[in-house]
């Protein structure tokens, strides 16, 4: 064990969490990818140590209250925390149905998991920050631009703004930072079933054409979780190319 800060990265065993795990052992953090995929989070763990990063899985479910505490009792091991990239979330496969046609399952589903999830987390972890901290929510341009046929998503990725605020209020004495970033629709596995009229309706309206990847979210990442950030807080930044521009 070393004493390195520890940074948490949820939903870490692919995609822009996976980007964002290794970008933060390259920063020099001790990261912990807290993934629900065993396999995944694994493999994950190996490669970014095979790198030559500091990094450990734990398998996490954040839609379970007793797994997020099993999460909690790792971290507490190693000592306490730095910062926290809640980013696990269910985005594949969601889109396509009206408001109305949405049916209560998968609504609840989606809240449970991408709005109570950073809770869960939030809540479990924030007894070990030290002195200061940093803490990064992954939200969705989604819920800034209104997009259609994506309801319960949108609620979801709504909440978590609302969430990082409401935190950042409260966290602010403690030296805690509390933002969240809105990637815009990125190329990765978990957006591999988006349908292409989705693709096209970005690719037709980015201020940048091409196509977003999840390397073009983990500078911002690593900026938020910096002692540069230390003064920023409450902050939702969208991230997609100028798809929407406030």
């Amino acid at each position: 064990m070393t004493d390195r800060p520890t940074v948490v990265v949820t939903g870490a065993g692919r995609g822009l969490g996976l980007a964002m795990a290794r970008r933060a052992g390259a920063d020099g953090f001790r990261v912990v990818l807290a993934e629900l995929d065993a396999e995944r989070g694994e493999a994950a763990a190996d490669e970014l140590r095979a790198e030559g990063y500091e990094a450990r899985f734990v398998r996490c479910d954040v839609a379970d209250p007793a797994s997020v505490e099993e999460l909690a009792t790792a971290v507490r091991e190693l000592g306490g925390l730095y910062g926290l990239v809640n980013n696990a979330a269910l985005a594949n496969g969601v889109g396509g149905k009206e408001f109305q046609d949405i049916d209560i399952e998968a609504w609840d589903r989606l809240m449970t998991v991408n709005a109570r999830g950073p809770w869960l987390v939030a809540k479990a972890l924030h007894p070990l920050f030290g002195p200061t901290g940093r803490i990064v929510n992954i939200a969705s341009d989604a819920a800034l631009y209104g997009s259609p046929r994506l309801a319960h998503y949108i609620a979801s990725k709504g909440a978590v703004i609302a969430l990082t605020r409401a935190m950042a209020r409260e966290l602010g004495e403690r030296g805690i930072t509390v933002n969240a970033l809105a990637p815009g629709l990125t190329e990765c596995e978990a957006t591999e079933t988006v349908p292409a009229e989705r693709h096209g309706l970005y690719a037709a309206n980015r201020a940048i054409s091409r196509a977003q990847q999840p390397d073009d979210l983990v500078g911002l990442a690593a900026f938020l979780l910096s002692e540069e950030s230390r003064y920023l807080t409450g902050q939702v930044i969208a991230v997609n190319g100028g798809f929407t521009m406030n």
